[in-house]
């Protein structure tokens, strides 16, 4: 066989069943990626996609497929707060350390970055912060250090499983700021797939947090390393750097490979740290 015969694309069905198993095995599969991997036209995969999906093989979504068989799914942010506690408040305390007097942080919604609001009211040495958040728990947390800190809320419409605003009107407050830094949380942190988040109406508002600040950072626990979802927040090149605890070490060394500074709260030593 030659060179010419061997590049030549598979058959429609053979196809399929590998697109199939690549979405079995991945969870989560975008359509660009598939069309990068077979050689062949986003129309053509669309196509597959959605005979697998009509097979019932696959769960067709904007953007891509979800495997039936591990759905990606959102808990609400009570069951999530119970998972991985120690973790995240590792994070929290380590993320708060880089809030300095004066400046205007954007809190984004989550059960990682609550600890952080938390680690915050513990800094009393802190004046004029002004908080920005989509998070309802997140501005009740911080009522307490009010006036030491303004908490600005964004408004929006509510989505009662994570209490987050969104859009419509969301946006709003977050385009008419320049924040010193905000830290994102995700549901995936993957050395090729960049930060993503399995909610879309929240990963279009993470987008817009990190465009608006001077510094951005990825806060997630070690159980998102590794992983990627339907929303892309961005590329691992416009964070300032991750902060995460609990995590595998083969994970935080293919990350630091791609070139994200890494910080690890739950370890002494000061490696990557932000």
């Amino acid at each position: 066989m030659n060179a010419k015969s061997a590049e030549q694309p598979l058959p429609g069905e053979r196809r399929r069943d590998r697109i199939a198993d690549l979405v079995g095995r991945r969870g989560f599969v975008r359509t660009a990626e598939l069309a990068r991997e077979f050689r062949l036209s986003e129309v053509t995969i669309r196509t597959d996609l959605e005979s697998l999906a009509a097979d019932g093989l696959v769960s067709r979504v904007h953007g891509g497929a979800l495997s039936v068989d591990r759905p990606v799914v959102e808990r609400p942010f009570e069951e999530e707060s119970a998972v991985g506690i120690d973790a995240k408040h590792a994070i929290g305390v380590r993320a708060a350390a880089l809030v300095r007097s004066g400046d205007c942080v954007v809190l984004d919604v989550g059960t990682t970055t609550t600890q952080i609001a938390l680690a915050l009211l513990e800094r009393h040495e802190l004046e004029g912060v002004v908080v920005v958040t989509n998070s309802l728990t997140i501005a009740l947390a911080l009522e307490q250090a009010v006036p030491r800190f303004t908490v600005i809320v964004s408004g929006g419409t509510l989505r009662p499983l994570q209490h987050s605003l969104v859009n419509p009107l969301a946006t709003t407050v977050f385009s008419a700021i320049t924040a010193d830094i905000a830290f994102i949380g995700c549901t995936g942190v993957h050395p090729d797939h960049g930060v993503t988040n399995v909610n879309l109406p929240e990963t279009d508002l993470k987008r817009l947090m990190t465009t608006t600040s001077r510094r951005s950072y990825i806060v997630a626990d070690g159980s998102k390393l590794g992983e990627a979802h339907l929303g892309v927040i961005g590329p691992l090149d416009v964070f300032e750097g991750l902060v995460t605890a609990g995590a595998d070490e083969h994970r935080v060394t293919a990350l630091r490979a791609a070139g994200l500074t890494v910080a690890e709260a739950d370890h002494d030593d000061e490696r990557g740290r932000p």
